[in-house]
């Protein structure tokens, strides 16, 4: 049975910064969420903050609310935000000792490591509840290096990357994924960041928390449990931050690592500076596909648009833009699906494209 957990995500629910607790609502595998702490939201349902219809979790306007309106206590209390600070504020810490206090185990995403903090260790003993540093790499004895095994395998690889953090990278990668599976293709999913770890990914790592050295080998590593445990058609890689991004080395680091045959490129087209940085202007689809096929042996087969401040006649306009700048599919896969997308990869791979035609 799955644990059920209530989420945290004040004044950032639905936002860019509130995608751990937008992730965990649209897909979790490994928590029954029961509700999401938003003072901004309360009262609505957290299906429709996410515009996808109701789902019957709601939104509440504190923990005390919560705890009130809620038939059964959670057994586990979520951090929700992915603040660029990624350190809770004295506020947070408090109410995190209250969700504590109430028996509820801490399940925390951020690079600050909860588990090691005297204070929360003491809570923590004393409630007889854990805590759960999802960031918190392995031992350095434990990490691994690129080793060269990846090139030995033929199954296809294929990447969401992105042109800024929180574009929906991991969202279209999850959906790809079970485009592909009903299509009757066997796909596997290699989570890179702590929300896709969070939603119960069977294979990743939280690469931005891992020593440069090790981020490739890390990637690599989870690529070949997948491939030796599965055998899968096809693997998707979720993408982190972006190639073109001064703040981040992931998306550098998951090329190098994965070797994608082929990326799929996520933007939003109204973002007109870089969600944390905003003294930075956001690149242009047609620049990062650029930067990534000149960077790595990847090939960009498909582009996917973030909606985010856009209406229903933009999206359809800026799909036709894009496909007829750039002379590739274009879609947003929380709109219209991923049928352009599983279509791209069939191109991209003749070999998946020959297997459906004998499984047809």
């Amino acid at each position: 049975m799955k644990n059920t957990a209530l989420i945290y995500c004040e004044r950032n629910f639905g936002k860019m910064d509130g995608k751990t607790a937008n992730g965990l609502i649209r897909q979790s595998g490994k928590y029954d969420i029961t509700g999401v702490i938003d003072s901004t939201q309360a009262g609505l349902d957290a299906g429709e903050v996410l515009d996808e219809g109701k789902n019957g979790i709601p939104v509440f306007a504190s923990l005390e609310q919560a705890i009130e309106r809620l038939e059964q206590m959670p057994t586990d209390f979520i951090y929700g935000i992915a603040p660029a600070e990624a350190f809770l504020k004295s506020e947070e810490r408090e109410l995190l000792f209250q969700a504590m206090k109430q028996g509820m185990n801490i399940i925390n995403p951020l690079h600050e490591f909860l588990g090691e903090d005297e204070e929360f260790k003491q809570y923590a003993e004393k409630y007889s509840v854990t805590i759960v540093d999802v960031r918190k790499p392995p031992l350095k004895k434990d990490l691994h290096l690129f080793s060269g095994q990846i090139l030995s395998i033929e199954t296809p690889i294929v990447a969401v990357l992105g042109t800024d953090s929180a574009v929906g990278k991991r969202t279209t990668a999850v959906l790809l994924q079970a485009a592909l599976e009903k299509a009757g293709f066997s796909a596997a999913f290699i989570a890179t960041g702590q929300t896709g770890l969070l939603q119960g990914a069977a294979y990743g790592a939280a690469v931005d928390a891992l020593p440069s050295q090790y981020i490739t080998g890390e990637i690599e590593n989870q690529i070949m449990k997948a491939y030796n445990k599965e055998h899968p058609d096809i693997i998707i890689v979720e993408g982190q931050g972006a190639l073109s991004h001064p703040a981040y080395i992931s998306s550098s680091g998951i090329l190098k690592g994965a070797r994608p045959g082929a990326v799929i490129v996520q933007h939003p087209p109204m973002r007109v500076n870089l969600g944390d940085f905003p003294f930075m202007k956001m690149p242009t689809v047609k620049s990062e596909i650029e930067l990534i096929e000149n960077f790595s042996h990847s090939k960009v087969v498909a582009i996917t648009i973030n909606h985010e401040n856009m209406t229903d006649h933009q999206i359809d306009q800026t799909v036709k833009k894009y496909e007829e700048e750039l002379g590739l599919p274009a879609t947003d896969v929380l709109k219209h699906g991923c049928d352009k997308l599983v279509q791209s990869i069939l191109t991209a791979f003749p070999s998946l494209a020959h297997k459906k035609t004998l499984v047809r």
